[in-house]
């Protein structure tokens, strides 16, 4: 691809600035680190907190690029130049272009919030497979295209606009109709899913989290609204109307519904919702409940667990009704979602005690995790949980406090402390704990090393208790200083277990 129509796509967002040396250099792929240039790619630079991008150009040119994109004026490259106004939102813009707008040739559903997104997207297209639909999906566990499974990353956030794109080609080369997209508040405020095209906008919640980058209430809620608001002026395809589908329950919903939408799908436990659970029954084994919906009602049975699940499960069945998919099918999809990785899942090696494995890692997570495994627990019910360093400071004692009211002994520990340290964010945890009445060494211990604190916990559980290891999940990898360790919970756990037990290694 030439790039004389990437400078036609900017000047029509009215992004570009200026553009100096050939338009006519052939462009061979999008890249906006200049160490995954191999030759050709056209390097876009992106000013960021800690790193400046243009400060990087010299590496790109020597590694081939082709051309570069930046915010700063600069007229001396040997190679073409084009200045932008924003260097993130250009990305979106020239990686969609690149790769031929694939997101104006699917049907493209975003699901956000602060909870439950990467749950409500597998449902999502567990669904659409049910149905009859292809389906390609995309969340910060990986990305699902056909028999193909791509690992998105080793933190919770959306993928680069890139690599988002290059998904959603392949979607449309594997002949799918359908991509459902779990879309981060960091990924919409930095234009990682513009360009998507998005036809329904799904949102979870929207709690206290991400304080730490997007500093009040009001501009978290708002980078959420992004995708609702991208609703308007998203690509329109023929005949496909574009859909809200909002959380009655939610203290956003009233914001949410403000914004425009050829129409809005509401559920939620409010006789209000279009679509709402009735008839509830939730064990360690799943949920099953009724959905009502203007046409009619139908049950459900899921493998998930908790009665948060309940509103995933509605949200997901709100969005398939308004793409008029039967409710036959839905029950269908439901069911056929296995527990997600990372969420809620058992650890079982034949202890007689309980170990469960879950993502919690924001105050409403955190609560209803603990709120659902209470009445699991034959025992005491234990916590093991750190706070990210660098992160919603405002929500350590906040967790803190949660923790010291619902569980019987929290273990406070690490969480990707990253260059904070580890002790001063237990600390301030603990001061929550403190004001739910706890004290150390009764009611909370503080372990600074995750595993320890994991060993600690099994080997000093007794029988009938329930501990819950909360925050890390699915992730693969934990953040010490600046660097990436690998780190696999599960593995954790299970080589706690295996040493309490005394036994050789299981799988």
């Amino acid at each position: 691809m030439r790039l004389e129509p990437l400078l036609d796509e900017l000047r029509e967002v009215g992004l570009l600035v200026q553009a100096l040396g050939s338009a006519e250099v052939e462009i061979s792929g999008v890249v906006h680190d200049s160490r995954m240039v191999k030759g050709g790619e056209i390097f876009v630079a992106i000013p960021g907190l800690s790193h400046d991008g243009h400060q990087f150009i010299p590496q790109a040119m020597e590694r081939g690029a082709a051309a570069v994109v930046g915010e700063k004026a600069i007229s001396d490259l040997p190679i073409p130049y084009v200045q932008v106004k924003d260097s993130r939102h250009a990305l979106a813009i020239i990686s969609a272009a690149f790769y031929g707008h694939p997101g104006r040739k699917l049907r493209v559903i975003g699901v956000t919030g602060t909870d439950g997104k990467t749950t409500t997207v597998n449902l999502i297209h567990s669904i659409l497979e049910a149905a009859g639909y292809k389906a390609g999906m995309i969340s910060t566990v990986n990305a699902r295209i056909g028999d193909k499974v791509y690992d998105t990353g080793l933190h919770t956030t959306t993928p680069e606009a890139p690599d988002v794109q290059f998904y959603l080609a392949e979607m449309v080369k594997a002949g799918a109709q359908y991509a459902v997209l779990e879309a981060t508040s960091h990924g919409l405020h930095q234009h990682r899913v513009t360009g998507c095209e998005f036809d329904v906008a799904v949102v979870t919640n929207i709690t206290h989290e991400h304080l730490d980058y997007h500093q009040t209430y009001e501009a978290y809620r708002e980078s959420k609204a992004i995708l609702f608001r991208n609703l308007s002026t998203s690509f329109r395809k023929p005949g496909v109307p574009k859909v809200a589908v909002i959380n009655a329950d939610d203290s956003s919903a009233p914001y949410l519904l403000s914004i425009p939408a050829d129409f809005h799908m509401t559920y939620g436990f409010s006789s209000q919702a279009s679509v709402r659970a009735e008839e509830i029954q939730a064990d360690f084994d799943g949920l099953s409940f009724k959905v009502l919906f203007p046409g009619g009602e139908f049950k459900v049975e899921s493998r998930l667990v908790g009665l948060f699940n309940v509103y995933n499960i509605l949200a997901a069945a709100a969005t398939a009704l308004s793409q008029g998919i039967p409710p036959e099918a839905i029950a269908e999809g439901v069911k056929r979602v296995e527990r997600v990785k990372g969420r809620m899942e058992k650890v079982d090696l034949g202890q007689d005690f309980t170990v469960i494995v879950d993502f919690a890692h924001t105050p409403r997570s955190l609560e209803e995790a603990l709120k659902t495994c209470r009445p699991w627990a034959k025992g005491r019910l234990v916590v093991v949980f750190g706070c990210a360093g660098l992160r919603d400071r405002a929500k350590r004692p906040m967790m803190g406090e949660i923790a010291g009211r619902l569980a019987d002994l929290a273990v406070l520990t690490a969480e990707d402390p990253r260059t904070e340290d580890v002790n001063e964010i237990i600390r301030q945890i603990a001061e929550g704990c403190q004001r739910a009445g706890r004290r150390e060494g009764e009611g909370y211990v503080a372990i600074p090393d995750r595993r320890e604190a994991i060993e600690w916990a099994i080997a000093n559980a007794q029988p009938g208790d329930l501990i819950l290891v909360t925050g890390k999940g699915h992730e693969q990898s934990m953040c010490i200083g600046t660097v990436e360790y690998p780190w696999d919970e599960f593995e954790a756990v299970k080589s706690a277990l295996r040493r309490r037990l005394k036994c050789s290694p299981v799988s």
